[in-house]
Formats: C-alpha cells, structure tokens, sequence
C-alpha cells in the first residue's frame, strides 16, 4: 500500500494535476474570503466554506477521474494486480495520495481565521470546526469520485458522471422541492432509486438472477407499505434527500454546531464507495 501511495504522490506532483487542483481550490476560496471577509466584513470564516462547497463539482473530477480510468486505458492495471499486494491495498494506496493532494492546499486555507482573528472577532471553534467538517466533505466525494472513475477507461466520462452525480447531490434538497410531496409522487422516485440500485448490484455482480431478486423483494416491500399506511410516503422525497445530500449536512457545521453524526455519515459514505472500488476492480481482475 505505501508503494502506491508513493508512486501516486510522485505522479500527481511531477504532472499539472495537483497544482490545477491546489490552484482551483486556494482561487475560489480566497475569492470567496475577500468578497465575505473582506469587501462585506463579516466575521464567520464558516460562511466562506459555504460558498467554496460548490467548487467540488469541478476539482473532484479533476483529480479523481484519472486515478483508475487512466491505468484501464493504457493496461497498467495489469500491472499492479501482478504484484503481491490485495486490492484493498490498491484502493487504499491511491485514496490516501489523493487525500494528501487535497489537505495540502486545505492546510493553507486554514491559517485564514487566524489571519483574519488579527483584524477582526473570529470565533476560531466554529471556523475550524467546520474546515474539519469541510476536509471531511472532500474525502467522501473523493471516494465517491474515484468510484465512478473504476468504471471506465474514458477519463472524459469519468469527469462528466463526476460533475453530474456532484451537482445532482449539491442541488438535490432544492430539486426534491419542486416534486410533488405526495405519497405516489414519492414512491415513485423510490421507485427510480431501486432500479438505479439494481443496476449498480448487476453491474458489480454480473449477476442477473441476484438483480432481479432485489427489484422483486424491493418493488414487494414498497408496494405493501404504500397500500397499507400511505401516508408514510407523504413528503418521504424531500426528507430522504435531505438525509442523502452532502452539502446539506455541511450546512450545520456552517451554522455553528459541532454535528458528530454528520461526521460518521461523511466516514461512512466514503468506506462505502471505497467498497464500491474494491469491488469493481476485483470484478476486472478476475474476469
């Protein structure tokens, strides 16, 4: 694991990669810093976090989308499944170089409250609490990235589903509001949900048997619930986007409470997708 830790560091920090990144992060966040803390003198660093969230939807897919997609397309992965090391250590390996690429311009973003406590009142617990929550962010959606990156040898692909599935989950709360909240307008984007599912369990499994067991089992349940207790479903699409959205949990952290469960949902989001990578690169290596 440590020798492709190394070997990815050497690679993101002898190409452009990290320094775009570093370059697209440290940009957007001073931009935001000078127009909040400076021109507008507000205080609350957090706030600047806030605005700086939606620079994911681009630097994510910059950084992740070649870290497996590349080694597919030019075969190198044969390569490293011909070494004496799991797969688990592969994924590992490349998942700590890419959160090494990403603390590294984080740990300069987060000497701005102490700057900016000179000139002003900062309440440090807060703004740091939520840097922490913001580091924290950017490691799920990196494990999320990565992922959609162990599905295919296009980069170009790879980066485009990156953006999509990103802003889909930026914007999801406020999408979920402009869908009918009643309990057949709900069951039915549960509904689209399963079969997404289904389609991720038939993909990693190659098993179709396994895919269709879950749509019965699922559709079965849905179905028994809806016409027993409907009102269960009633609003139940806002609520479950509300759970699912990433963004939406940071916006605690921004309002100044230390939120531990947010923290244990953004761990537990990437050791999913980490799975997820585990399991798709096991799926090439012995097919």
């Amino acid at each position: 694991m440590i020798a492709v830790w190394k070997h990815e560091l050497k690679n993101y920090f002898h190409s452009l990669t990290a320094y775009i990144f570093g370059a697209f992060l440290l940009a957007f966040i001073g931009l935001g810093a000078l127009r909040y803390n400076i021109q507008a003198a507000v205080s609350n660093f957090e706030c600047v976090l806030s605005y700086g969230c939606l620079i994911f939807v681009v630097i994510v897919p910059i950084l992740t989308m070649r870290v497996i997609a590349e080694e597919r397309r030019q075969k190198t992965d044969q390569l490293l499944y011909s070494l004496p090391i799991t797969t688990v250590q592969v994924v590992l390996g490349k998942y700590l170089a890419l959160l090494v690429v990403y603390a590294v311009p984080l740990c300069l973003i987060s000497l701005y409250p102490l700057i900016f406590s000179r000139y002003g009142d900062v309440y440090l617990p807060t703004s740091y609490g939520s840097i922490l929550a913001f580091l924290v962010l950017g490691a799920a959606l990196i494990a999320l990235g990565m992922f959609l990156s162990s599905l295919t040898d296009n980069q170009g692909f790879a980066a485009g589903i990156g953006i999509a599935v990103i802003l889909f989950n930026y914007y999801s709360v406020s999408l979920a509001e402009h869908v009918s909240s009643t309990a057949a307008g709900s069951l039915a984007a549960v509904f689209v949900l399963v079969i997404g599912l289904g389609l991720l369990i038939r993909y990693l499994t190659k098993n179709e048997s396994l895919a269709y067991g879950f749509y019965f089992l699922a559709v079965a349940g849905l179905l028994a619930v809806y016409l027993t207790t409907p009102e269960k479903f009633e609003g139940l699409l806002p609520a479950l986007m509300k759970e699912l959205s990433l963004f939406e949990r940071f916006s605690v952290f921004v309002n100044g409470v230390f939120d531990m469960t947010g923290i244990v949902f953004y761990v537990t989001f990437a050791a999913f997708f980490l799975f997820l990578s585990v399991q798709s690169l096991e799926k090439r290596r012995y097919n």
